[in-house]
């Protein structure tokens, strides 16, 4: 585990962003048991369920981390991570995840996250992961770390060919590229000058050809249908 001899009577201020409740209530409990060895100062300063409620915390608590899930409604974590390598945050985040396909890690990675934790190995790894990063250091398991390298390299050295079964629309196709970027909703609108609701419509038909019922979901399927490149 990393020292932490410049850092541990110092407070590390933390933003809990995940849609469920019992989860979060569930870190505070296990953070709240590494402060009691006294050699760790772990301050939940905010939660949120929403994409939108997590970029207003970070503006307002400054967090020195953020523990980010990726299964957020109706936006996704990715937007989170989009937004804070846009703007003023000068924190790290970490992903706590229920998914450790390929897809998934190597676009939180991509879009600016430090580490990423899948959700079944917290009690083990989080500690670990936090002080990793907050001593400047990427934080992957080695079973997160295979899977993202496998990806690294597939997508560094092959191109991926595009599904001809999948028959997009070009408004369609350009949402999905602005989707797979991470942005809102609103800002897709504004981007292509079409309302909010048009933007929900072409979404709701993309993902009906996709096979898929989330945001998220989406974006795995498109980088592995080739439709849209990291």
């Amino acid at each position: 585990m990393p020292t932490i001899t410049d850092i541990k009577k110092e407070a590390v201020s933390i933003l809990l962003v995940d849609d469920e409740p019992r989860f979060r209530q569930g870190i505070r409990t296990l953070l709240g048991f590494y402060n009691t060895s006294g050699a760790y100062n772990f301050q939940v300063v905010g939660e949120a369920a929403t994409v939108e409620q997590a970029i207003k915390l970070s503006i307002e608590q400054h967090p020195t981390l953020i523990l980010l899930d990726l299964d957020l409604h109706p936006e996704d974590g990715i937007a989170v991570l989009q937004h804070l390598k846009r703007s003023y945050y000068t924190g790290k985040s970490l992903i706590l995840s229920a998914h450790q396909e390929d897809e998934y890690v190597y676009r939180a990675m991509q879009a600016g996250a430090w580490g990423y934790i899948v959700k079944d190995k917290l009690a083990t790894q989080l500690c670990e992961g936090i002080m990793t990063i907050i001593n400047n250091k990427v934080y992957l398991p080695p079973e997160v770390a295979t899977v993202f390298f496998r990806l690294f390299q597939y997508y560094s050295g092959n191109s991926l060919n595009s599904n001809s079964k999948i028959d997009l629309t070009k408004q369609e196709q350009e949402i999905l590229n602005w989707l797979v970027q991470g942005e809102p909703n609103e800002q897709i609108a504004k981007r292509l000058y079409i309302t909010v609701a048009t933007v929900k419509a072409h979404l709701t038909n993309i993902f009906k050809k996709l096979g898929v019922t989330s945001r998220t979901q989406a974006i795995v399927q498109a980088l592995k249908s080739g439709l849209v490149c990291p």
